[in-house]
């Protein structure tokens, strides 16, 4: 049985994850940190095997660098910190830690095969949209594509556009154009809900991951 805490878990994201860890089999809910809900981050630590980590972008770095420093295997899903001082973090650690900019499987198959369409089409844009209460724009997601692209030689299109407007969840774009043709491809996630299988199986594998820091769901997926 993994012991599983959540920290920021009365938000909308959070409190999701909360429900998943809770109905997948072999987790077990044993914390739930939040301001909101007058917990602490220290008071769960101690009884985790792992700690989600979907708090807001100004608490995330101090958060999972806590877990960390405890010992406690970390997954990450909230993007727009410094990436290079959690990977630091975590090469001093016991503990690992895993990252994903997108837990929706669908929009990691998204960056794989954007990736994979770079090679033979390298010119495209990215266009993503989300809710209007996302503050980081582009996207977590966004960016890791354009990581993605530009090392299989593709060239990216500047600037990504971001759209936020209500109504919206998650959702992304990229259209490639050739001589004669172009190639969309797009991922929408309508519902929250689409996040939870990347987020239980990021938790039920980051215990055995070979390196302390790992970046992008697709690394769960080979």
């Amino acid at each position: 049985m993994i012991r599983v805490g959540v920290a920021g878990a009365a938000g909308r994201m959070g409190s999701t994850v909360c429900g998943a860890v809770e109905a997948a089999d072999g987790l077990e809910l044993t914390g739930r940190a939040d301001p909101a809900l007058g917990v602490e981050l220290a008071e769960i630590l101690g009884d985790a095997d792992v700690i989600v980590e979907f708090s807001t972008r100004d608490t995330t770095l101090v958060n999972a660098i806590a877990c960390l420093e405890a010992g406690v295997h970390v997954v990450v899903g909230a993007t727009g910190f410094d990436l290079d001082q959690l990977r630091e973090a975590a090469e001093r650690s016991e503990a690992n830690c895993f990252v994903a900019p997108n837990f929706a499987i669908g929009a990691v198959l998204l960056m794989t095969l954007s990736e994979q369409v770079a090679k033979h089409m390298p010119e495209c844009e990215i266009i993503e949209l989300h809710h209007d209460k996302k503050l980081d724009a582009p996207s977590g997601t966004a960016k890791r594509t354009e990581e993605l692209i530009t090392a299989a030689g593709g060239n990216v299109h500047q600037p990504i556009h971001s759209v936020r407007l209500p109504g919206l969840v998650a959702h992304q774009e990229v259209l490639f154009g050739g001589e004669g043709q172009t190639l969309s491809i797009r991922h929408d996630s309508i519902d929250r809900s689409s996040f939870m299988p990347g987020v239980v199986l990021s938790v039920r594998n980051v215990g055995q991951l070979e390196d302390r820091f790992t970046v992008g769901l697709e690394k769960l997926l080979a």
